[in-house]
Order: C-alpha cells, then structure tokens, then sequence
C-alpha cells in the first residue's frame, strides 16, 4: 500500500456527515479533467476514488445516470472512467454546484466545517503525495489556471504556502515541507497519516544526527591517524640520526616511546598515560618540539 493510497482511506473515513459528502463531491467535479455542457468525465487510477465518487453521486443525484468503464494497464493497474452524459444530466449538476464555464471555488458550496472535506475531494481527484521516506512532496494538479490560484488561496487560509508550476497544459500547486504537508493531511482529516509522518521525520532526523556523527568521528579518527604517522617518521628520523632517543630529554622520550607504541592514540589519550599526566595543548607542545629536532636533522642530511 502507497502513502497516497492511505491518505485516501484516511479521507474517505471522515467523509461521514451529509454537508461533508456535499464538499467532498463538489471537490472531486470541480477538479476533474472535463466539465463540457455535455459531458463531465473524470479519470482515476485510485480504487478509493473508484468506490467513492460513484458512492457520492448516488447521495447527492441518487436520479443522475453514470457510466463507469474500466480500462486495464499494461503495469496491472486499472485507469477508472467515470462520465455523466447529456446536457440535461450535467445542467442539473452544475446548477447544483454553480459551475460556469471558467471554473472557480464557490463558496457557497462549502457549508460550515467541509473545507478539509472539500480539500479531501480535491485531494481524491488530482492529489497525490510522494513517500516520506523518500521526500516530502505532496502535489494537487488542477485543470486550469484558474482553480490552481483558488485552491491555493484556499489553501493560505488555512495556513499552507504551496508554490506554483507549470506543467504541459496543467498547473501544479506543491508542498515541500513536512509541517505544512502534516497540517494539510490533518486538515483533510488524514490524522493517522500526519503520526505517520512525523515517526518518519523522527527516524531520518535520528539517522541523519547518527551518520553526522559517524562522519565527525570518522573525520577524528582520519585527522588521529594522519597526525600519529608524521609523528612516528619525526621519532623515527630522531632514531636514525641519533641511533636512539637517549640524546633528547626524558620528557620528549617518553612520550616518544609512547607514540610509537600506541600510534591509534589521540593527544588527551597519550598525555594521560605520562608518567605525569598532561593536557592535549602540552602533548602537541611536545610534538612540535620533537618534530623541530627531527627537522633539523633532515637539513643536516639534506646538505
């Protein structure tokens, strides 16, 4: 089951009340492909929008014929044609709903509390939302212009900013962030979805903060590992020069002996094994030392 296929389940749970059935259907009309003075259509792939717009218009024009036709895809889903034919037939529906030619949200269709229903039915008909685990997008694509501006001036007012695109002869309104696609889904009636979301957005915060600090700690490591190999050739260039580390002083040789003993260790590690423990900053003062004796012998060498 797809994200989207639950959000839809969850929508058409909630559509339970007859103001709610009214928006919901209103929704789903308005944002189908087709409304002629002939003919409205609307195609689906959803089997929820399957079951629940036929169920919808038995409600509300329970007298209304409506053609069903199915047509099977080459991938095993099946695109769902819904027409309502005969300008007598769409005449009623449209008077019903005060649609004209240009298409536009009446208000007058949307009784007290079925905004989230209407929005629910928009959702069925052109919505559709990615798998959070993957991104967090959740799209309407409108059939005009027009509806596209309304519906996200609708969507404002409930306190979601989509963008605009373009898309062919369709313009698409987008959300991209996980609060306000998790308020839309909740507004829509879809609260099982937002939990949902929200534990998926509290894993990949976990996992992104853990793989940060893997990567820290791998940087460390690299960053230990570096240091102790140039610190390993300066003793052992003291080594070759001197044929041991008797010529420098106790406190140099050992933490010369250390290092060469224990090359994974950091700084704070060695200086804490010193027979009188000392912090990181005087075990690098101690290396910069050795390193400047070793530094030296290599310009005797080198003339």
């Amino acid at each position: 089951m797809t994200f989207s296929h639950h959000v839809r389940e969850c929508i058409r749970d909630t559509i339970n009340d007859h103001d709610k059935r009214f928006a919901c259907l209103y929704g789903m009309l308005l944002y189908g492909r087709t409304i002629t003075q002939e003919e409205i259509c609307l195609k689906s792939e959803s089997s929820i929008f399957s079951a629940v717009f036929p169920a919808l218009m038995r409600t509300i024009f329970p007298s209304i014929p409506l053609q069903i036709e199915q047509k099977p895809r080459k991938d095993g889903s099946t695109l769902y044609i819904y027409r309502i034919m005969g300008k007598k037939s769409v005449t009623i529906v449209r008077h019903r709903f005060h649609i004209h030619e240009k298409r536009c949200i009446d208000q007058r269709n949307l009784p007290t509390n079925s905004m989230g229903a209407f929005l629910g039915g928009v959702f069925l008909t052109c919505g559709s939302i990615t798998d959070p685990m993957k991104e967090y997008h959740l799209e309407f694509t409108a059939p005009t212009e027009k509806l596209c501006h309304d519906l996200c001036d609708i969507l404002y007012s409930v306190g979601v900013h989509p963008n605009i695109i373009q898309r062919k002869y369709s313009f698409c309104a987008y959300l991209k962030t996980c609060d306000e696609i998790g308020d839309l889904l909740t507004f829509m009636g879809a609260q099982k979805c937002t939990l949902e979301l929200i534990d998926i957005q509290i894993d990949k915060e976990v996992t992104n903060r853990v793989n940060r600090m893997n990567n820290c700690d791998m940087a460390n490591i690299d960053k230990v590992i570096s240091a102790s190999e140039k610190q390993c050739k300066d003793i052992h260039e003291i080594i070759n020069h001197d044929g041991s580390l008797k010529e420098i002083s106790p406190e140099l040789r050992e933490l010369a002996e250390l290092r060469l003993e224990n090359p994974h260790l950091s700084l704070q590690e060695l200086g804490e094994m010193l027979h009188k423990p000392i912090g990181r900053s005087g075990v690098n003062h101690r290396f910069r030392r050795l390193s400047a004796i070793a530094e030296n012998y290599r310009k005797e060498n080198r003339k």
